[in-house]
């Protein structure tokens, strides 16, 4: 009901552009990596693909009560989310585990390398769990793009507006050839061929840092005004 009801309407209101759709494989698993620039991305990339696609969400969107709890239940689940609770470590461990059992089940999994929204406009690195899902599945990467979901609802609005939107599907990358998904150099030089693949579609201004969530509202208001670069960010392994 989620896509047979909202994607004609998402068609209608944003008409998108949408580029590419032949490269993302019909059957069998794939992995869709994508920039992330808002809200909205997810829904954009599931609704619009021309395949059913599982994605990661907060497990607050499962959590609600009441009628609006149970439409949010409804939405979510119907266009492909997972709830997990966020955080590091085994969490985070747990939540590239259950993409990992879609994509053993022959499925399409949509993820951000860079962990989270990008503020600033800018491409952040990516991380590496991208690298372990594809070498650990032998699922191949479609390079996803994202242009104008930051002007559809911009950081901090609750309402989506009218806005141009383009999604570009990237023709499928074979990681295998960079090695074991044990091998740290071999998810690292994995992840950074992606990465290369998604700025060639998005051309977006590299960042050369993580994006780490700003921990003061001082941080989140600079690095929206591109006035923070946080070059020192080290990333878990």
């Amino acid at each position: 009901m989620s896509r047979t009801v909202v994607t004609p309407l998402a068609r209608l209101l944003w008409r998108p552009r949408i580029v590419g759709r032949k490269n993302v494989p019909r059957t069998g698993p794939v992995i869709l990596a994508s920039n992330h620039r808002s809200f909205i991305d997810s829904p954009a990339i599931t609704l619009m693909a021309p395949r059913k696609v599982s994605f990661l969400a907060k497990q607050e969107y499962f959590t609600g009560t009441g009628v609006r709890g149970a439409v949010a239940r409804a939405f979510f689940g119907g266009i492909g989310a997972i709830g997990v609770e966020r955080g590091a470590g085994s969490a985070a461990q747990h939540a590239l585990d259950l993409g990992l059992e879609r994509l053993q089940a022959g499925e399409a999994f949509a993820i951000y390398p860079e962990g989270t929204r990008s503020l600033d406009g800018r491409l952040y690195k990516g991380r590496t769990g991208v690298a372990w899902l594809a070498l650990t599945s032998g699922a191949p990467v479609v390079p996803v793009a994202l242009t104008g979901t930051e002007h559809v609802q911009p950081v901090g609005s609750r309402l989506p507006r009218l806005a141009k939107v383009t999604i570009e599907f990237g023709e499928p990358m074979d990681l295998s050839s960079f090695g074991d998904a044990a091998s740290g150099r071999a998810r690292r030089h994995a992840t950074d061929a992606v990465m290369a693949a998604i700025q060639a579609l998005s051309g977006q201004e590299p960042a050369n840092a993580y994006n780490n969530p700003p921990s003061t509202i001082v941080e989140r208001v600079k690095q929206v005004l591109r006035r923070d670069d946080p070059t020192q960010a080290v990333e878990p392994d």
